[in-house]
């Protein structure tokens, strides 16, 4: 009897395991990567891998034609490429050049369209498309090899000789980049190695050659029957992906470095007010949602600007507070740009960690710049003339203009300026701005002009 029982499972299992597979097909996830690599084609192969896990996909397949772009994205979608769990393949649908090179070469496999090609992945500046200095084609190097070894290679015993094959020499990955290495037969000293889909076979670059994507399920995934889902990225994702952009970043952090610095200086809360919010809104939204900004990071940005402006309108001078918010403000802004839990950097490039200070130092640098050139204009001729009030009527003076006696006279601060605040000349205190740094509390002054309905005082 328990022979019996013991057949009658063992054959139910085997029905119930013909009938599943009768009717699962694999599931092939496709992404496009039809553009120049950036912010955006980073969001869609991020979003396409978790759409994959959550449909048990079997496979992913990049459907890619780009001739390149920033190779900070590039290195990210690499790097995800090489950690992901599934397989990822790649079908060159004409172009593969550059950044793009460097992401078909992280993938598992690689399928070509028999006209397309690989190659050239020389950096370029991105203003004039120039050849970039020798030190971001040795890092672009190394990434290049880097990513052809990560594959692997192969013991080979020939004629009593152990010999080393990789199944992607690095030696042309490297060829890719510079034209000083020379891949007999497909590129000399003088030519950056771009090959066909031929020649990507003949070196192993290239796993199969096809015209379309079902040649390559039926023919090289062995798949008979399967589904083909399609990731389409959404108005929203292009819309993060463009606010995840680091030039737009670095000009968000200008917005709120700017916003904030006006705001101080005029009574009230106004205009720069909403611009310095919207734009930390802009800037940590998007880094947020990815998974990129943590609570505490944001929590940390919000404590260094409360820390600064306590320092600034409580405590006298400028000391620990305003120190130690700045180095939280900037440290936010930069871990707020790098993948991290709790302060762990485990898989964080030293180049992601450069690019995100890169950034963060750029945007503070335009907002310093963009303070200069606002605090040269406001008041004057042009668009900035109706930013401060100025008078024009002849004849008419709406303030008292005692004040101009005393341009030359000596007096001593009465609170700190910095850069305005208050002075007191004789028994009376009067509104100051300081012409020149910071002047503490008690130092003796001298006025030097008197405009705008202020005095303008040096530390004397």
């Amino acid at each position: 009897m328990k022979n019996i029982r013991q057949t009658f499972v063992f054959f139910f299992i085997l029905f119930v395991h013909a009938t599943y597979g009768q009717y699962s097909k694999p599931l092939i996830y496709k992404i496009n990567i039809k553009e120049n690599i950036g912010s955006n084609t980073w969001v869609y192969l991020q979003n396409g891998m978790h759409q994959a896990l959550n449909k048990n996909a079997d496979c992913i397949l990049l459907h890619m034609n780009t001739y390149g772009g920033s190779v900070a994205e590039a290195d990210s979608m690499r790097t995800a490429i090489l950690n992901f769990k599934l397989p990822v393949y790649v079908f060159i649908d004409n172009n593969a050049a550059s950044a793009g090179a460097l992401i078909s070469i992280a993938c598992d496999s690689i399928f070509m369209r028999s006209a397309a090609s690989i190659g050239a992945a020389t950096v370029v500046s991105g203003q004039d498309g120039s050849k970039a200095p020798d030190k971001y084609q040795s890092y672009m190097r190394g990434m290049m090899r880097a990513t052809a070894e990560s594959h692997g290679r192969d013991t080979v015993i020939q004629n009593k000789d152990t010999l080393i094959e990789w199944k992607r020499d690095p030696k042309v990955a490297e060829a890719m980049v510079d034209e000083k290495i020379v891949i007999p037969g497909f590129a000399d000293s003088t030519q950056i190695l771009t090959l066909t889909a031929s020649q990507a076979v003949e070196l192993r670059y290239c796993d199969g050659i096809a015209e379309n994507i079902n040649q390559i399920a039926v023919q090289y995934l062995g798949y008979s029957d399967y589904d083909l889902e399609t990731y389409n990225p959404t108005l929203y994702d292009r819309i993060k992906g463009l606010l995840m952009n680091g030039l737009l970043q670095a000009i968000l952090i200008m917005l709120i470095i700017g916003g904030i610095y006006f705001e101080l200086q005029t009574p009230g809360i106004g205009f720069p007010t909403a611009v310095a919010v919207t734009a930390a809104l802009l800037y940590f939204t998007p880094l947020y949602l990815t998974g990129y900004a943590q609570n505490w990071e944001v929590l940390l940005f919000v404590l260094g600007l409360i820390l600064i402006v306590f320092e600034i309108f409580v405590i006298p001078g400028f000391g620990v507070a305003g120190i130690s918010g700045i180095i939280l403000v900037f440290t936010a802004l930069v871990l707020a740009l790098v993948g991290n839990i709790h302060f762990d950097f485990s898989g964080l490039s030293l180049r992601q960690l450069f690019r995100a200070i890169m950034v963060v130092f750029a945007g503070i640098g335009m907002g310093l710049a963009l303070i200069i050139y606002m605090s040269s204009r406001i008041g004057k001729p042009g668009i900035f003339s109706r930013v401060a009030l100025v008078s024009d009527q002849e004849g008419y003076v709406s303030v008292p203009m005692e004040p101009l006696t005393l341009v030359g006279q000596t007096g001593m601060a009465s609170t700190v300026l910095r850069p305005s605040g208050k002075v007191r000349i004789g028994d009376q205190h009067y509104d100051a701005v300081s012409m020149k740094g910071f002047i503490e509390k008690g130092d003796e002054v001298v006025v030097k002009r008197y405009e705008n309905f202020q005095l303008y005082v040096m530390k004397k």
